[in-house]
């Protein structure tokens, strides 16, 4: 009996293992072939009529008007020119407002500007005009976290809100502890959202407001969200904030321990807003991988559609055309043409690998 029981242990544990294998085969056969399309833009600037700057409140109306139009539109010839398949939802990389913490005569001007925000996005494609999901974070225009505003509104306490509405409604699948960064899966692919910019703190010596612009532990959540949610598995990573590798808001050294931090994981694309709109790789100095960059511009000119289909990312901006002047409502309107391009034609194709 003894030689039999200690036959069978390695017998046990390889049909277990076969078992396992069979599982692991049957649920590789039926998930879904990676096709993942989404929107992306930035720098929206809500801002009250009878503002000092004005708005271009009704600009970002009409591209909300056609995020909704896009599906089953062609894509440029230059990408193949098929039908742009329905998106998932749209990203809004910072600046969702343009007064981050202003008052006047007892009202919050900045609360004002949020719920003209919340009328064109909404949240969960219900909501608002807008008929998909916005995944929105904050930049350095949407103001203080709670507790630190001076006249009765912060944009961070309603993202905290909106972020635990997202992972209730199952949008989402992790929440930093402070509630403010997070992340989640379409098919294989993982989205980070780190809003201003990924880092744990502001830097000595950048000239910024330390209580504004403060990143609050976006670099440490990423560290342990690609642990936990991506692993060794290879599995393609978008990352996303308001500000990219061009501007001091942030500084190079903030830049290199990002790099770091998840240079051993597939990251396909980084998309930012603030500085204005393009494409490029980057990389710090001596790294051999680069990075695909989308600078995805102002919500009022258009919005970047964005593919990732088995091993092929490809991008383009759609944006308005035929700047007039409107004498009747005494600023300038643009039309929609079908024009893809701003100011260049910005339009991206290539090879990702996992």
């Amino acid at each position: 009996m003894k030689v039999m029981k200690t036959m069978k242990k390695p017998l046990i544990r390889m049909l277990v293992l076969e078992a396992l294998a069979t599982i692991a085969s049957v649920a590789l056969a039926v998930s879904p072939e990676r096709d993942v399309t989404f929107i992306s833009t930035s720098d929206l600037h809500y801002r009250e009529p009878g503002h000092a700057g004005g708005n271009h409140n009704d600009l970002n109306l009409a591209s909300v008007e056609e995020i909704n139009r896009i599906a089953g539109q062609a894509w440029p010839a230059k990408l193949g020119g098929d039908k742009i398949a329905k998106p998932r939802a749209v990203l809004a990389l910072g600046d969702i407002i343009d007064d981050g913490d202003r008052g006047s005569n007892g009202i919050s001007i900045s609360q004002e500007q949020f719920k003209l925000f919340l009328k064109d996005f909404g949240l969960d494609g219900a909501d608002g005009l807008l008929q998909y999901p916005v995944f929105e974070g904050w930049g350095n225009h949407d103001g203080p976290p709670p507790g630190k505003e001076k006249n009765g509104f912060s944009f961070q306490a309603q993202l905290k809100k909106r972020n635990q509405i997202r992972l209730e409604k199952g949008l989402i699948s992790n929440v930093s502890s402070n509630g403010l960064h997070y992340s989640w899966d379409w098919d294989d692919v993982h989205f980070v959202q780190l809003n201003i910019y990924p880092a744990d703190q502001q830097r000595k010596g950048v000239h910024y407001s330390p209580i504004w612009h403060d990143p609050q532990g976006s670099l440490s959540f990423l560290k342990a969200d690609l642990s936990e949610k991506v692993g060794r598995s290879g599995r393609p990573v978008v990352l996303m904030s308001h500000c990219g590798f061009d501007t001091d808001w942030w500084t190079k050294e903030d830049w290199a321990d990002l790099y770091q931090a998840a240079k051993a994981y597939n990251i396909v694309l980084y998309i930012y807003g603030h500085s204005g709109t393009g494409l490029h790789e980057w990389a710090p100095p001596g790294e051999e991988k680069k990075w695909t960059c989308i600078n995805d511009g102002q919500t009022e000119k258009g919005f970047f559609v964005i593919q990732i289909v088995g091993d092929r990312l490809r991008a383009a901006m759609r944006v308005k055309s035929d700047l007039k002047y409107n004498q009747a409502a005494g600023m300038l309107t643009h039309e929609w043409g079908g024009h893809w391009g701003w100011p260049a034609n910005l339009i991206l194709d290539k090879h990702i690998s996992g």
